[in-house]
């Protein structure tokens, strides 16, 4: 049985904001530049581009997925993932086994095929024990059997869940049941050419070394300077997607002027990220402008607070709720350069017809919840605090605070004080569980959908509450004792009463000392099954997915490791590494993992929402149908918003400039606010 019902959250929000130029110093459209040469400039993502190694994960990387390498799946033009080397993936044993069958046509620019092998090798790369800092997490990696334990050094490479069937037939097995095809477009999961990469492993894809399988090849590359790529002669695509006509694309690092650069004709296209660059290029070339929506939703998110707060009465978050008007928000305050939105999702995505808010702007009915709670008119509640980003990091995050302060002080007559607060607090505030010290009150939270797969749908709602800590919302009973207990520098101090400290050497080396966490274990195991078996039965077999060991027999293999030990020191390692599946420590994240103890006191005492959203994210995470997939993301993103401890705002919108013979450039949704997909511009 697999009790892990707790997830580590990488949240991931790219809220880059580019210099301000003013509209005096713009100048008149010019023509495409480079246009007879078939050559096309472009700015690549702000920050450094400093390897295009697809084993190292950021933004920048994503170039990769596409553009110079193919995976076995990738995007179109409408950003719906689609085959690209594989020609189908089936399968089976519900979801958690997959057999891909490749394309027999697929060339890599040296003319060589590419196999099955190709993918084998960049993904057993990736997991291999000598690289710490491989992104597994970033592709199809991070749910392939034993992949994390043989990127650990704990099992061999024959047991990873990877099988190369033959030259053109890949089967992958998965630690639990999900669909795939969104997880094979992303750049860790792209393809290698194994010689290319064991000649010159440090610097394989430079020009002078560059082999891969994508529309384009590395012609120049300065790290942190200059890209410049052309045409892959070899390159074949899959059938039904188009590749543009583009012969030589020229990236550069992203420039401070971006609208002047583009009409100096140094650019093809531009990122707008500037309310007076919108504004001009609307008043002077409107046609050239375009807007589509990023996968990033601005929201209002109440903060966590472990302090007492009027806030804990639903009724006092349905009143703020409904006390928000966005329109405002969006235009003028945000320049209208964001869209409106009360949902967590956007116009076009997989959710967007499945979510409902039932809180549309009503002041009128906020008012009378806001004194059926007991506040007439806001009476008898403090001043509260909206946390925001700095005006360095993000200076609409500050004017949304502002904003909203305003509304909420002249519809319900509530007094908040706008709190700026550094990245590392606003990071652990908005994608973390409870944090020290902040009072009660909201943070204009940030969340994000890095990728197109199922556990991303729900665009963070769901781990605000359960993918950070149990605890998180509830009572106040509840979360002062999660804030008590889970947050700890090293060992839960009320396990190392129970047991001992594992930082003792001492502890563990006479089976005396393993009885009192072995009577633990097992009073928790009884509970926890008998609580499992009262679950759902998609929820039950999300906990127990085929292969996973149950709790009993880790519990044997635990008191084993002690009989198998021929030393004291390792007896007391064999008894740590018991002490850890059933108590909670520090997980030098910034958190805790918690053991069976405190899973049985979540399952006992955590709130109807944290619970249910704690099972539907499990289902997601476990399910191969994307219709299934679609309406439990959608059932989170309901639920988070009924609870009045969610409000939606805003989505953010990329506005990019293209002249007028250039088309096909995509404003991919997952691209943070940057240009990718390449591959598929056109000159006319």
């Amino acid at each position: 049985m697999n009790m892990n019902r707790k997830m580590m959250a990488v949240g991931t929000a790219a809220l880059a904001s580019a210099a301000m130029c003013g509209a005096s110093l713009l100048t008149g459209l010019t023509p495409i530049a480079n246009a007879a040469s078939s050559v096309v400039t472009v700015p690549y993502p702000a920050g450094n581009l400093a390897t295009l190694d697809t084993i190292d994960w950021s933004g920048n990387i994503l170039l990769d997925q596409g553009t110079l390498f193919e995976g076995l799946y990738g995007y179109n033009t409408k950003n719906q993932i689609v085959p690209k080397i594989a020609s189908k993936a089936v399968p089976s044993q519900g979801g958690r086994v997959w057999t891909i069958y490749l394309r027999h046509n697929a060339k890599w620019s040296n003319g060589h095929p590419v196999t099955a092998q190709d993918f084998y090798y960049a993904w057993m790369r990736l997991l291999a024990p000598n690289d710490s800092n491989g992104a597994v997490w970033s592709g199809v990696t991070n749910n392939i059997l034993n992949g994390y334990a043989y990127h650990a050094g704990a099992v061999p490479a024959n047991k990873v869940g990877i099988k190369v069937v033959n030259n053109f037939e890949l089967k992958v097995t998965l630690s639990g049941a999900t669909n795939i095809k969104g997880l094979l477009a992303l750049s860790a999961s792209m393809p290698l050419y194994p010689p290319a990469v064991e000649r010159h492993p440090s610097n394989w894809f430079m020009p002078q070394y560059f082999v891969g399988d994508g529309p384009y090849v590395v012609h120049s590359f300065v790290p942190n300077g200059e890209l410049v790529l052309t045409r892959n002669p070899h390159y074949v695509g899959g059938p039904g997607y188009n590749v543009g006509n583009v012969r030589q694309i020229n990236l550069i690092p992203g420039p401070t002027v971006p609208v002047e650069d583009y009409l100096a004709n140094k650019l093809d296209a531009a990122l707008i990220g500037t309310a007076s660059d919108y504004k001009y290029a609307l008043a002077h070339f409107k046609g050239q402008v375009h807007k589509a929506p990023t996968a990033t939703i601005n929201a209002f998110n109440w903060d966590h607070s472990t302090m007492p707060s009027a806030l804990n009465n639903q009724l006092v978050r349905e009143a703020i709720a409904l006390a928000i008007n966005r329109k405002p928000i969006a235009n003028p305050v945000l320049n209208n350069m964001v869209g409106v939105t009360n949902i967590y999702s956007f116009p076009g995505f997989v959710t967007y017809k499945l979510e409902h808010n039932p809180y549309s702007y009503n002041v009128a009915l906020a008012r009378k919840l806001l004194a059926k709670a007991g506040h007439p008119n806001g009476r008898g509640i403090p001043q509260l605090y909206i946390y925001t980003q700095t005006t360095t990091n993000s200076p609409t995050s500050v004017l949304m605070g502002e904003a909203l302060a305003q509304e909420l002080k002249s519809n319900l007559n509530l007094n908040f004080k706008i709190e700026p607060t550094n990245a590392t607090q606003f990071g652990a505030m908005n994608w973390g569980g409870l944090t020290a010290g902040v009072k009660p009150g909201y943070v204009v939270g940030v969340e994000v959908m890095n990728w197109n797969q199922t556990l991303q749908w729900a665009i963070q709602a769901n781990q605000w509450i359960s993918e950070g800590f149990s605890g998180t919302i509830g009572s106040q009973a509840f979360r002062q004792y999660a804030g008590t207990n889970w947050y700890f520098s090293a060992y839960d101090p009320h396990d190392v009463k129970l047991w001992g400290s594992p930082t003792n050497n001492n502890m563990g080396v006479s089976y005396s000392q393993w009885l009192p966490i072995i009577a633990s274990a097992k009073k928790d195991i009884a509970y926890l099954n008998a609580w499992t078996a009262k679950q759902p039965p998609l929820y039950r077999a999300a906990l127990n997915p085929p292969g996973s060991t149950p709790l009993s027999a880790s519990l044997a293999q635990f008191e084993s490791s002690y009989k198998a030990a021929k030393t004291n020191a390792a007896k007391h390692a064999a008894w740590v590494a018991f002490w850890k599946w059933v108590g909670s420590y520090a997980n030098g994240a910034g958190g805790s993992s918690l053991g069976l103890n405190a899973q049985v006191y979540v399952d006992q005492h955590e709130p109807t929402l944290e619970a249910q959203m704690r099972m539907w994210e499990s289902e997601l995470n476990n399910t191969g149908s994307s219709k299934t997939a679609a309406q439990l993301a959608a059932d989170m993103g309901n639920a988070v918003i009924k609870s009045g401890y969610m409000i939606p705002l805003n989505y953010n919108e990329q506005i990019y400039l293209e002249k007028p013979n250039l088309h096909g450039v995509i404003a991919n949704p997952w691209a943070w606010g940057n240009f990718y997909q390449l591959q598929y511009m056109n000159l006319k």
